[in-house]
């Protein structure tokens, strides 16, 4: 049996992602969990900001932010980034993290974590405690060790974070693939 709860953000898991902004100059991170993505062609993301959070100015004026997956190692840096404001420290520096400038925007993305997906706003919209700013998806980097031979894209062997209700977890072994469920088996000859 189930218990009813009040109505409330229990999405879960989500991937706890460190959202870079700003300048090459002036760099800042903001971690977000309220993102995904909004359609394939052509490709946009979202992500969910409170209006009184640092980044959501710069973002709001620079009209561009890059989403980057960060991996198992880089938990201590994520959760950092979503507790302490950008007003007040310059996470790159103080967390040791390399800003490296994005090819489409020049938005800065984060060097150490695999996946940079470079994003500009195409509009704001007002929800309520948080914007969401919809964007195009400009460009995606990808670290060369995740692509195989073949061009597969290997992200598993990525380390990526998930987040559920308040703890930080490494994604787990894979149960299938996408389409598993309906795939014929092969015959043997």
């Amino acid at each position: 049996m189930k218990k009813v709860w009040k109505p409330g953000t229990l999405l879960a898991p989500v991937p706890p992602t460190m959202v870079s902004c700003g300048s090459m100059e002036k760099p800042n991170i903001l971690t977000v969990g309220w993102t995904g993505i909004t359609c394939t062609d052509p490709a946009q993301t979202y992500i969910s900001v409170r209006k009184e959070r640092y980044s959501h100015g710069i973002i709001s004026e620079s009209g561009c932010f890059v989403i980057n997956l960060p991996t198992v190692p880089l938990a201590k840096a994520c959760d950092f980034c979503g507790v302490r404001s950008g007003r007040d420290i310059d996470k790159f520096a103080h967390l040791g993290l390399t800003p490296k400038e994005s090819e489409i925007t020049g938005c800065p993305a984060i060097e150490e974590c695999p996946v940079s997906i470079e994003c500009k706003v195409d509009r704001i919209i007002e929800l309520g405690s948080h914007d969401m700013f919809m964007a195009h998806i400009v460009s995606v980097s990808v670290d060369e060790a995740l692509i195989e031979e073949s061009g597969r894209l290997a992200l598993e062997k990525a380390n990526l974070l998930a987040y559920a209700h308040g703890s930080y977890f490494p994604l787990g072994k894979s149960v299938g693939t996408f389409g598993f469920s309906v795939r014929k088996k092969k015959k043997r000859k």
